[in-house]
């Protein structure tokens, strides 16, 4: 079906029955790979200026590499928490790289190769504690590989406020930041108020008793008072590479 109703575009633009710009409104929502257990969406970079990411757990190696098989070379291709059997399974599909303590296998180069000319703009990451950096190395990685430079200011939470302040010029010259808190989740807040960036405030489910899995985080982070801060969702560090 995908075949002729491409065929059938770019017959209607021959015979200049739509426009070019008629045509390219319609490619954009027409074609995804079919795989069965999957719909591989081959014109998200298109349609959204981001490429898909395979989301690892609940799917088998070979599902993954399979996907990856039918989509290594046409962009670059995220897949997120994912453990070392699965680069094991993908390594080979060209250039591929394991982020190991973000548990996210990158296929394909990083859009700005190291270039600072071709940087989209400055991201800083903060985290407030060691056990929240897997969550902010994975926006981290997400936002370089977008082609963001990014700097990481790490352990830096509001329980030693005097660590975070030592690091001000990083902040201060940031485009957006992203502010990474499990436990109490005060530390986007805080960096909100004091600079004049963005906050993309990331809660992370470490903690224990109260802290619910993140929710007690996520719901300090919604509930501030500060000014100028958005929230994504629990662990979702993509999301938040994504959206700086």
């Amino acid at each position: 079906m995908m075949e002729k109703e491409i065929r059938r575009i770019l017959e209607d633009l021959h015979s200049k029955k739509i426009s070019v710009e008629e045509g390219m409104k319609e490619l954009r929502y027409l074609p995804f790979i079919d795989l069965g257990y999957a719909k591989i969406d081959s014109h998200r970079r298109m349609r959204t200026g981001i490429p898909e990411a395979i989301f690892a757990p609940g799917k088998s190696k070979e599902q993954i590499a399979d996907i990856v098989r039918k989509t290594a070379g046409r962009d670059i291709i995220f897949i997120t928490k994912a453990d070392e059997s699965i680069y094991e399974e993908v390594k080979n599909f060209g250039n591929v790289s394991y982020h190991k303590e973000c548990r996210m296998i990158i296929i394909g180069k990083n859009e700005a190769n190291g270039e600072k000319e071709n940087y989209r703009g400055y991201v800083a990451v903060a985290s407030a504690g060691t056990g929240d950096i897997p969550v902010a190395e994975e926006a981290a990685v997400t936002a370089e590989t977008l082609g963001s430079e990014v700097k990481r200011v790490y352990d830096v939470g509001a329980a030693g406020i005097h660590r975070l302040l030592d690091f001000k010029d990083v902040f201060f010259n940031a485009d957006v930041i992203i502010a990474t808190a499990g436990m109490d989740g005060i530390l986007p807040g805080v960096i909100s108020s004091l600079f004049p960036a963005p906050v993309i405030a990331l809660p992370t489910s470490v903690g224990y008793g109260t802290g619910i899995g993140g929710l007690a985080a996520m719901l300090t982070m919604l509930n501030s008072c500060s000014p100028g801060m958005a929230v994504v969702n629990i662990d979702n560090g993509f999301g938040a590479g994504v959206f700086a």
